[in-house]
C-alpha cells in the first residue's frame, strides 16, 4: 500500500513547530513610577543596565540613562503619549545600536537610523552600540596628513590634520556653521566621507544646510544626522553618539571621515536637563559632575589609526557657543581642554564684513604645522605675526601720526587674502601662489576688488601651470623655481585683473 502523498504546506508547518523552542521564558518587568519632560523613572528592573533599550506599552522605546539603588531613569526615544505612572516596561537585553553601513551615505536620518528624508528606510544588515569605547593609544597614529579646508585664513594660520579635534567657538551668529560646511564641502569633494550632526538646530537652518551640500558639495559622500529642537530630549543626547558610530564603521575600513557637531553647546543644555530631571546634583552653571567626561568620552573616538589597524581617521569639528564673548564659560573651557585646538570667531570682525571672522589672537592648532603641507608652511610662516600687528597697528593709527605704512598695506592686503566667499574653497596650490606672492610684495597696496578678482581666477591658472601643478596636492617644499613661478603666475593674474 504506497504511502499518501505529503502536502509542502503541512510539511512547512510542522518544521517551523519543530524548530520552537520548548520550555520555560522569562522576561524581566518594571513599573513607571512617575514621567517628567521625556524622562520616566521605573522601578522593579534590578537587572537593567546603562544604554539598555526598554519597551513602553504603546510601542514607544526608551534607553537607561542613569541607575539608582531602587529605581532607574529611562530615557524616550518615541513620543510618550499615551503613557502615565503604573504603566508597565520590558527590557529587551539588548544595547542602544544603531544602522551603520555605506546605504547610509546621501541620506538625511534622525539619531536613530531612521530616514528624514522621504525616501525607504537604508538597507543595511550592521548595527554598532552609540557608545564604544575609544581606540587605544597603541592603536593610534601620529596625526601628520593635512586636512584641507580650503579657507586661506585656517589652512594657512590653524592647519588641521586628519584625526585632529578641532573646535569652532564664538557667539551666536559669528559663522561657526559656515566655516564647518565649508570645510565638509571641501572634503567631500576630495571623498571624504562627511557626517553633520545637527543638535538642537531650527530645521530652517538644517535645511540650508543640507542644500549647500547639494549644490556645492557632494550628497553622495556626506550623511546627515538630525536631531532638531523639537524632538524628544534622547535624540538630541543621543545624535552624537549614534553619528560617531556610523563614522567609526567607515574608519574601520580605511576611510577618512570628517564629523561637524553642530552644537555641543546645545549637547550640553539637553545633557544638564536630563539630569536635572533624574535627580543628579547640580554642580557649576548647574550641569552636573560628569558633563565632562560626557564629551571626552565623545571626541575622544575621533583620531588616526595605526596602520595595522587600517589607517583610517575620524577628524571631528565640534561647535560651542558662548554669550558676549565669555570664552571662559563652563562648556567652551571644558571643550577647549579636550580638543587639539579651536578657532574662535569674533562678533567684531563679522560686523566689519572680515569673514570668515576668526581671531587670530585667540584661535590656535596644537597640530598646526606637523599637518601642514611643506610648501604651504615656507610661504605661510610669518602670516600670523603680521597680521596680528596689522591689526593692533591699525586700531592706534586711527589716533593719528602713528603707524608703519608699509606694514599698514602688508596688512591690508593680508586682510583682504583672509577674507573669503562662502562656498569658494582654494586649493592649496592657490594658497601657496597667493602667499609667496603676498611675501614677494606683489600684493601691497592692490586693492580688494583686484585681489578678490585674482582669488577667483587662480585656481584655473594654477592648474595650466606646468611647473606648480607638478608639486602634486600637498606639496612637501617649495624649491625656489616653484616660488619663482608661483610669483610670476600672480603678478600675471594681477595684470589681467
Amino acid at each position: 500500500m504506497s504511502a499518501a502523498p505529503s502536502d509542502p504546506a503541512i510539511d512547512a508547518l510542522k518544521a517551523r513547530i519543530a524548530a520552537v523552542p520548548l520550555g520555560a521564558a522569562t522576561e524581566e518587568r518594571g513599573i513607571v513610577l512617575s514621567l517628567a519632560d521625556g524622562l520616566a523613572r521605573v522601578a522593579g528592573l534590578p537587572g537593567a543596565g546603562l544604554n539598555e533599550v526598554l519597551d513602553f506599552p504603546t510601542g514607544a522605546r526608551g534607553f537607561v540613562l542613569s541607575l539608582e539603588e531602587d529605581a532607574l531613569h529611562a530615557v524616550f526615544l518615541d513620543p510618550p503619549e499615551g503613557i502615565s505612572a503604573g504603566a508597565t516596561v520590558l527590557r529587551t537585553g539588548k544595547v542602544l545600536s544603531v544602522p551603520v553601513g555605506a546605504a547610509l551615505l546621501g541620506r538625511v536620518l534622525d539619531p536613530l537610523g531612521r530616514p528624514l528624508d522621504g525616501a525607504p528606510a537604508p538597507d543595511v544588515d550592521a548595527l554598532l552600540p552609540a557608545e564604544r569605547p575609544a581606540p587605544a593609544i597603541i592603536e593610534r597614529d601620529f596625526v601628520s596628513e593635512p586636512m584641507e579646508t580650503g579657507l586661506l585664513v585656517v589652512d594657512a594660520m590653524f592647519a588641521i590634520g586628519r584625526g585632529q579635534r578641532e573646535l569652532i567657538v564664538g557667539e551666536r551668529q559669528t559663522g561657526k556653521t559656515a566655516i564647518a560646511v565649508d570645510a565638509l564641502i571641501t572634503q567631500s569633494l576630495r571623498g571624504t566621507v562627511c557626517i553633520y550632526v545637527a543638535i538642537g538646530q531650527r530645521m530652517s537652518a538644517v535645511r540650508r544646510v543640507i542644500e549647500a551640500v547639494r549644490r556645492h558639495g557632494r550628497l553622495d559622500r556626506t550623511i546627515f544626522v538630525i536631531a532638531p529642537a523639537a524632538d524628544q530630549p534622547g535624540l538630541r543626547w543621543l545624535a552624537p553618539f549614534s553619528a560617531t558610530s556610523m563614522a567609526e564603521w567607515f574608519r574601520d575600513r580605511g576611510d577618512h571621515v570628517l564629523i561637524v557637531y553642530d552644537d555641543l553647546t546645545k549637547h550640553a543644555a539637553t545633557h544638564r536637563e536630563l539630569a536635572l530631571l533624574a535627580r543628579q546634583p547640580p554642580g557649576r552653571e548647574a550641569y552636573p559632575g560628569d558633563i565632562f567626561y560626557l564629551h571626552a568620552r565623545l571626541l575622544e573616538r575621533a583620531g588616526k589609526l595605526s596602520a595595522a589597524r587600517g589607517g583610517g581617521a575620524i577628524t571631528a569639528l565640534p561647535v560651542a557657543e558662548i554669550d558676549a564673548g565669555n570664552l571662559s564659560a563652563y562648556i567652551p573651557t571644558n571643550l577647549i581642554s579636550i580638543a587639539d585646538g579651536q578657532i574662535v570667531t569674533s562678533a567684531t570682525l563679522f560686523a566689519a564684513n572680515q569673514r570668515p571672522a576668526v581671531d587670530v589672537g585667540l584661535s590656535v592648532s596644537r597640530v598646526g604645522g606637523k599637518a601642514q603641507p611643506g610648501a604651504l608652511k615656507a610661504v605661510a610662516g610669518r602670516l600670523r605675526l603680521d597680521y596680528a600687528q596689522y591689526l593692533e597697528m591699525k586700531m592706534f593709527s586711527r589716533f593719528g601720526g602713528f603707524g608703519d605704512a608699509a606694514r599698514l598695506a602688508r596688512g591690508a592686503a593680508i586682510a583682504h587674502l583672509l577674507a573669503q566667499d562662502r562656498f569658494a574653497p582654494l586649493p592649496v596650490l592657490a594658497q601657496i601662489a597667493l602667499l609667496a606672492g603676498l611675501e614677494a610684495g606683489v600684493l601691497d597696496g592692490v586693492d580688494g576688488g583686484r585681489l578678490l578678482a585674482l582669488r577667483q581666477a587662480l585656481p584655473s591658472m594654477v592648474a595650466a601651470d606646468p611647473v606648480l601643478s607638478a608639486l602634486g596636492d600637498t606639496p612637501a617644499r617649495l624649491d625656489d623655481g616653484a616660488r619663482a613661478a608661483a610669483i610670476a603666475l600672480v603678478r600675471a593674474g594681477l595684470g589681467a585683473a
